[in-house]
């Protein structure tokens, strides 16, 4: 059976605070009873006591005392009636009898000095009433005592006014109990709904909803986790869409990259067969087939090693290297390059600086970065430095070319990014995955890279190896 939420919490808290009232209800009126009796008999205790006071102290006058005080007592509806050691009744103001009926146990009180009390008696009496029993001795001989009586009926009509009272608060206590449990259902309820509409919207796709949150409870702690799983889903959402789209991007850029150099390869294989290349033409033939040979095993390794690296397939033969000689390694491969778009390689290294690395992919590492030097900078310089503090080697390598806007220093690292999305074959690189490729490597050497740039000041590239 399904019981919606707010019925659930109007019925919870309905019943705790009705549980609540009830049970203070009662405990007042169990307090109120035990007060009430209290003072009847503490005020039977102190006219009894008053009374055998004045009868020890007087000598001739204990009939004109004991009726002053009949006067006085009656007006109050207490009676009270003085006895001897054998329960003959001296003098009363309302007993009939001519002897107090007292049980063994009351007997054996007062001969040892102890008042008796009882609240509510009606059997012994001609109505229900309160009774205190007090010992009456002389010269420490017990000869009797004085018995007072007053009516229940009165403490009973101060009782039941009081209950009245407590009935009434205890009605206004559970409307009131019933209003508060109806209005925190309802805030409950709400919080709950909102949880779940939004919890809905994100299910169809709706990544930017939040909800009000607080650290009020734990609803709004709730609240808080929500807003921070959208967030994350909608960032998560943002780069999978810009991803998705460089992929897109990029099976274009294969498509085309892919078809041009194949379609050249296939034609000259074509005209050679057919006999259509001349042979003064066929060595130009031959090189530009096996130019485009290069560029596709170029293409295709560099996707093999990204994936190895992402796979964690990469093996690293680390070695003490001379920093100096790889960075001119790196400058005589790239000259041509240089030359070709006009560009200064300069290297600025100390002699004994070493490196530790692995030869190869160290070598992948700086030959990429200074190509992308180059690749973007024209009739400039490109430095490439080697220097060291105590626990690193920093290696940098400085363009005076078109640099960058921070907003693309944050994509460079993202695989398939170009920083001039519109090429596909053009003097840029291919596919954007060089310098993905790049930052891969250098995390597996355990080290750092991080890229300085501002548009049309030129760019420098910071790699920090541990020693």
């Amino acid at each position: 059976m399904k019981i919606k939420t707010f019925y659930q919490q109007l019925l919870s808290h309905f019943s705790v605070i009705l549980l609540t009232v009830l049970v203070l209800s009662l405990l007042l009126t169990h307090y109120l009873e035990n007060v009430v009796y209290k003072q009847k008999t503490d005020e039977l205790t102190t006219y009894g006591q008053a009374i055998l006071t004045d009868l020890r102290q007087s000598n001739h006058n204990s009939e004109t005392i004991l009726k002053s005080y009949g006067h006085v007592l009656d007006a109050r509806s207490i009676q009270y009636s003085l006895f001897n050691e054998r329960s003959s009744i001296v003098y009363s103001t309302g007993l009939k009898t001519a002897l107090i009926e007292l049980n063994q146990e009351e007997w054996n009180a007062l001969q040892n000095g102890q008042s008796v009390t009882v609240r509510q008696e009606l059997k012994r009496f001609d109505e229900a009433v309160t009774f205190v029993l007090l010992p009456y001795f002389e010269r420490q001989q017990f000869i009797g005592g004085i018995l007072l009586t007053s009516p229940i009926t009165g403490s009973r009509a101060i009782i039941s006014q009081m209950n009245h009272y407590v009935l009434y608060t205890t009605c206004a206590g559970v409307l009131l109990a019933l209003l508060l449990s109806g209005l925190l259902s309802v805030l409950h309820v709400r919080r709950i709904q909102r949880l779940r509409k939004a919890a809905a919207a994100v299910s169809g796709g709706d990544y930017t909803v939040r909800v009000p949150s607080s650290e009020f409870d734990e609803i709004g702690e709730l609240s808080n986790d929500f807003n921070e799983m959208t967030e994350k889903l909608e960032t998560s959402m943002k780069e999978i869409d810009s991803l998705e789209n460089r992929r897109r991007q990029f099976m274009a850029d294969v498509s085309h990259e892919l078809r041009t150099p194949l379609t050249t390869i296939r034609g000259i294989i074509e005209g050679l067969r057919e006999q259509m290349i001349s042979a003064e033409e066929q060595d130009k033939a031959l090189q530009l087939a096996q130019d485009e040979s290069k560029r596709l095993i170029r293409l295709v390794n560099e996707n093999l090693d990204y994936e190895k690296i992402r796979a964690n397939q990469i093996q690293l033969n680390k070695q003490t290297l001379p920093l100096k000689e790889l960075l001119e390694m790196t400058a005589d491969q790239l000259e041509f390059a240089a030359n070709e778009r006009q560009n200064t390689l300069i290297v600025d290294v100390s002699d004994p600086l070493s490196v530790s690395a692995d030869y190869d992919r160290l070598m992948q590492i700086l030959i990429n970065i200074t190509k992308n030097s180059i690749q973007f900078c024209e009739n400039g310089v490109i430095t490439l430095r080697g220097d060291e503090t105590t626990a690193e080697t920093v290696i940098q390598i400085e363009d005076t070319g078109i640099g960058m806007d921070p907003e693309e220093i944050e994509q460079i690292w993202d695989r398939f990014y170009k920083a001039i999305m519109s090429r596909t074959s053009t003097p840029y690189g291919e596919f954007g995955l060089g310098l993905s490729i790049v930052k891969q490597l250098v995390i597996l050497h355990g080290g750092t890279i991080e890229v300085q740039s501002e548009k049309g000041q030129g760019t420098k590239f910071t790699i920090r190896l541990p020693k």
